[in-house]
């Protein structure tokens, strides 16, 4: 046997490598074994389930349609048009809201707790956390977009599972796992920061909490993998890709793809700002 044959990862099975933990229990076996079957299983009661949100959410509306529409239609000549137009965007918004309150109930009301892991893409661990994601996607997808600089989108991702603290301010919708994010107090996620706690390749998922701590900021359009910690204070820069598993220190200073440690004199350097050579800025 060669170097590269020693150092390949062994071929993924049902039985626990240093890849993949041992089963636990009976169902994680079946999925296990039936990958592909119990996966198209998942995506079906997924869709399944994402058109009972749905549905579900689209009834406010229809009963706004239902007593709107005939009385725009009654109206005389071309007034009538924008007045059904109004209602179909009133119905929009209906469905939009109601969808932010149904889909946190179907979250907690289905078995989505998911935990840390790290093992082979079909495991019975990989469920509720694909359930959950599942569900928070039907509004990221579509309405999310609408509330994200509003009130609500943090009530809905808080109800969604995710910690923020107070005055925390979220600019984007790119949020994967949100059970497995906390973001602190004062901390400013940027605009289109991809925020997510899980990676994976080659058959193998991670899933791991992500903490933002308090003040830190994500500057516009990083990422952020599973396993993250960036510390209270912390900067990363716009564009900047943090991989998995990285701790980012209180107060540093973190940019580049990938990122790494950047002292205040480098960031002086990018910002065209002449260098302050004192001792605690090296």
């Amino acid at each position: 046997m060669n170097d590269a044959d020693r150092s390949a990862p062994p071929p993924q099975s049902a039985f626990g490598t240093r890849w993949n933990p041992p089963p636990r229990g009976r169902f994680d076996r079946f999925v296990r074994r039936f990958g592909v079957l119990t996966h198209l299983g998942a995506v079906l009661a997924l869709y399944a389930l994402a058109a009972l949100a749905i549905g579900l959410a689209l009834a406010p509306a229809l009963w706004l349609l239902d007593a709107w529409l005939p009385w725009a239609q009654a109206q005389a000549g071309w007034l009538r048009w924008p007045l059904a137009g109004i209602g179909l965007a009133l119905a929009f918004f209906a469905t939009g809201f109601a969808l932010l309150a149904v889909l946190p109930l179907f979250n907690a009301m289905l078995p989505t707790r998911a935990r840390p892991f790290a093992g082979g893409y079909f495991s019975a661990a990989a469920v509720p956390w694909g359930l959950h994601n599942g569900l928070f996607y039907v509004a990221r997808y579509t309405f999310l977009p609408w509330v994200t600089l509003t009130p609500f989108g943090p009530w809905f991702l808080r109800a969604m599972g995710m910690k923020i603290g107070p005055r925390a301010f979220i600019n984007t919708e790119f949020i994967s796992d949100p059970r497995l994010v906390e973001v602190g107090a004062d901390a400013v996620v940027g605009g289109s920061v991809h925020l997510f706690a899980h990676y994976g390749g080659g058959g193998h998922l991670t899933i791991a909490p992500v903490r933002i701590g308090a003040r830190a900021t994500l500057g516009q359009g990083s990422t952020v993998m599973g396993g993250v910690d960036v510390g209270d204070d912390a900067l990363v820069l716009p564009h900047s890709v943090v991989l998995p598993g990285t701790r980012i220190g209180p107060g540093e200073v973190w940019g580049g793809v990938p990122a790494r440690r950047m002292s205040h004199a480098e960031l002086d350097a990018l910002r065209g700002a002449p260098a302050d050579s004192s001792p605690d800025r090296a």
